[in-house]
């Protein structure tokens, strides 16, 4: 194993369980949204506002295309999947895993979408926002655990025992005939 990515939508738990995950395997850690704050020197939302969507977006995918790591547990921004060219250099830095959580989680979990810094339009729903990434998800992950009955825990363990069954390749997400799904 080189590198593992994880997407999935804000609130799926990419970075929770990312540290989980890395501490398990001894990699490092790491969360794009952070290292974006830092490079920026505005927290997410502040930056999003600023932006704009699209321009956020483009910064983000500068941001990810410049990432150069090794044995780490890679958690970007939910809208990373909204650049092709960000998700083709996640694919050489390793496996994708798709967290996939159902829009009703989603909507439980979400209590602060106003300012957690998430890429949406105005008058944009998170329902709008699932129904265009989600495609995206399935397509750039060649690994899909299905997490929204799990604990922390069992999805760390789904996770690991869906990357063992995937073998030590990574992924290219452009072309991946390999798609898993784990489920509960």
């Amino acid at each position: 194993m080189d590198n593992i990515i994880l997407i999935g939508m804000p609130g799926a738990g990419k970075s929770t369980v990312g540290v989980l995950l890395a501490k398990a395997l001894g990699y490092n850690f790491l969360d794009t949204d952070l290292l974006l704050q830092e490079q920026e020197g505005m927290l997410l939302q502040d930056l999003v506002d600023a932006l704009g969507v699209e321009d956020f977006l483009d910064r983000e995918a500068d941001a990810l295309c410049a990432l150069d790591c090794r044995r780490t547990v890679i958690a970007p921004g939910g809208s990373a999947v909204c650049r092709a060219h960000s998700m083709a250099r996640l694919g050489e830095l390793g496996r994708v895993v798709y967290l996939r959580l159902p829009l009703e989680a989603l909507e439980r979990r979400l209590q602060n979408i106003s300012t957690r810094g998430i890429a949406m339009a105005p008058g944009e729903t998170l329902s709008d926002l699932y129904a265009f990434r989600s495609p995206l998800y399935q397509r750039y992950a060649g690994l899909t655990v299905d997490v929204g009955e799990l604990t922390l825990e069992e999805t760390v363990a789904a996770v690991l025992q869906g990357l063992d069954r995937w073998g030590e390749a990574p992924a290219d997400p452009s072309i991946n005939p390999q798609k898993r799904t784990e489920t509960r």
